[in-house]
Parts: C-alpha cells; sequence; structure tokens
C-alpha cells in the first residue's frame, strides 16, 4: 500500500511530541542531555546522548575526555569545558579521535574531516565538531537542498521536476533518489555559499549560472532518531535545512560531476508523487519535495488532509539553539541574518 505524505514527513520527523507522554518518556529515559555552562551559570542544552555513548564518555580516560560532568538527577552531562570555542573545539576532536581509534562506534568509520558548527543561545559559535560525530551528541546539524525545477505549459502545474539519484556507492542511502543538490553546512561557511558549491559539485550547474537564477524559499526543520541506514541505529538527529529553488531552461541539464550522483531524470509531478508513495527518496529529501509541491500549490488543504500536521512538522521547534531560532528562518533568508551563521 502506498504511504500517505503524512507518513513520510513521521519516519522522518521521528522523535516524539510532548503531547505523547508515553513514548516521550519512554525515549527518554534512555537518552542524557549534552549541556554548556552559560552565562550565570544556566545550563544551555545542545543536544542528547544516548546511554551507549554516555557509557563510552565516562570510560574514556579523562586525559582525553577533559572535565566532565554527569548528573544522574537532571540526567545531564557537561563535556568540552573551556573558555572559548578553540579550546572547547580541541576538546571535542580529541575525544572524536580517541573514539575512532578504539573503533568506538561504527558512525564513525564515516570519518569526513568536515568540520560543523554548533551554536549558543545568541547564535554564537560554541565549538566545532567533526561532522561524523555530531549524531553521537544529538547536536543540531545544518545543511542545503537544492530543487531544480523546469517550467513545462503541457504538464499538470506546469512544472517538471529534476530528481537525482543517490550513487550505488554511497555509503548511506545508495542508489535512492534526491533532490538536484544538497550537502551538509561547513564551520564558517554560509548556506548560499555552500549550495552554490554542491551545485557545481554534484549537478555541474556553474556557480555564476547558479548565482544568478537561484532562490532561497525558508528552511525545515525536524528531529530524526537514525536507522541502521543512517550508519548507526538509535542516534538523535536535530536537523535544520535551508531550501532553494532553481528553475532551469530547457537546454540546461545537470549532470553527475563528482560521482555522488549516479544520474538525474526530468519528472512529472505525476511520477514525483509516484515515487515518495513508494518511499523511493532518501527521506529528508523527500520532505524538501513536499515542501515545494506546498509553495508551488500542487499540495494543498482541498487535497491533502494531513496539510497542517505537515506543516508544523516540517517546521519544527527544535529543543537547542541556534540561527534556526530567528523568526525569518522560515522566510527567504536576508543578508544580515545571514551573517548569524558564520
Amino acid at each position: 500500500m502506498p504511504l500517505k505524505l503524512l507518513d513520510l514527513v513521521s519516519q522522518i520527523d521521528s522523535f516524539p511530541y510532548a503531547s505523547d507522554t508515553e513514548q516521550i518518556t519512554r525515549i527518554r529515559e534512555c537518552l542524557y542531555t549534552l549541556v554548556l555552562d552559560g552565562r550565570g551559570g544556566a545550563q544551555v542544552p545542545l543536544g542528547f546522548l544516548p546511554l551507549k555513548v554516555l557509557d563510552m564518555l565516562t570510560k574514556a580516560p579523562a586525559s582525553i575526555r577533559g572535565e566532565t560532568r554527569v548528573d544522574p538527577v537532571e540526567r545531564t552531562v557537561s563535556v568540552f569545558k573551556g573558555s572559548d570555542p578553540e579550546t572547547r573545539s580541541a576538546l571535542a576532536a580529541r575525544l572524536a579521535h580517541y573514539w575512532r581509534s578504539q573503533n568506538a562506534f561504527p558512525i564513525l568509520r564515516g570519518w569526513r574531516d568536515e568540520l560543523w558548527p554548533v551554536y549558543g543561545t545568541e547564535g554564537e559559535l560554541l565549538f566545532n565538531i567533526e561532522r561524523s560525530a555530531t549524531g553521537l551528541f544529538g547536536v543540531v546539524r545544518y545543511g542545503v537542498h537544492l530543487n531544480g525545477f523546469v517550467r513545462c505549459a503541457e504538464s499538470s502545474h506546469g512544472i517538471k521536476l529534476w530528481v537525482a539519484r543517490r550513487s550505488s556507492t554511497k555509503s548511506t542511502f545508495p542508489g535512492m533518489l534526491d533532490n538536484v543538490a544538497a550537502g551538509g553546512l561547513m564551520s564558517g561557511e554560509r548556506p548560499f555559499e555552500c549550495i552554490v558549491r554542491e551545485a557545481d559539485e554534484e549537478a555541474d550547474l556553474p556557480g555564476d549560472f547558479t548565482r544568478e537564477r537561484i532562490k532561497a524559499v525558508g528552511g525545515l526543520t525536524y528531529m530524526y532518531i537514525t536507522q541502521e541506514q543512517a550508519g548507526e541505529s538509535g542516534l538523535i538527529y536535530p536537523e535544520v535545512q535551508w531550501v532553494y529553488d532553481l528553475e532551469l531552461p530547457e537546454h540546461v541539464v545537470p549532470k553527475p560531476k563528482d560521482g555522488e550522483v549516479g544520474d538525474f531524470t526530468l519528472c512529472t509531478i505525476e511520477e514525483v508523487q509516484t515515487q515518495l508513495s513508494q518511499r523511493q527518496f532518501k527521506p529528508n529529501c523527500a520532505l524538501v519535495v513536499i515542501d515545494f509541491f506546498i509553495r508551488h500549490g500542487i499540495l494543498t488543504k482541498q487535497n491533502e488532509p494531513g496539510f497542517d500536521e505537515i506543516i508544523r512538522r516540517i517546521h519544527r521547534k527544535l529543543p537547542f539553539p541556534g540561527p534556526h531560532n530567528d523568526e525569518s528562518f522560515f522566510r527567504a533568508p536576508t543578508p544580515e541574518w545571514l551573517e548569524m551563521t558564520l
């Protein structure tokens, strides 16, 4: 039986809500909250650690993990103590390298040598952490996604959508469908510059061409509990995606360039709807397509019973700080606001 769109949303926004008291109680019993001391001694929540990660943390030599405080009553853990981002980042790197050397977590086998940011309550950088280690601490992960589409009067809704198929050699979700370009946001990189780079690397769309035509259309937020396909099950991924649309002329065809994509196909809306219902898209990429459908009037209250719930679930209020908490996040961002993401 084909999946409903709300089922697809629930698949990726899978962390229970506070209103589901039974599920939230059960999962919180398996988690500790990563906290950092803020101004005035207040503790700032930054992420969720599964018990298996907490166990490995406490077993690591103190000379590796640094000063660590575990509060079993409040179920919090404080680590990476330091007075500046550089000190905290060095502690995070030392621990991640140690775990990697010990083969402590399968997810670290996908080491990327990319630093991802962890932000504080005022949008300030608290520390950087290796990309593959972010899920171990459940900190917010930031990324960018690009929809590529073509105007076509003969097609329904006057649109066709370019769909990428992930390379069969990808370590995660090989062979599944994807957006035209996407990627993680490295520390110090602006979302706009990131998506321009990814469009060039993955779809062979020149930077100057993309800069002139791309449109920032807002963002998506959700909280995912990983399955085995993501490299390791039971990790918490609060994720933020900046989303962009790019209208392509008929003669401009995205092409695989760096090996991340196997092929691109120009699809009708009906074909994409079938692909969604058959769960062919990488889960978070399905959310980006659903958001595209909403913004372009393809998915409406009139034809989708779960419309309001879908809107709420793909714009989830995350329990951790960062630039996504700015009110402008769900609108096309302004240059002033984008400065916060550095």
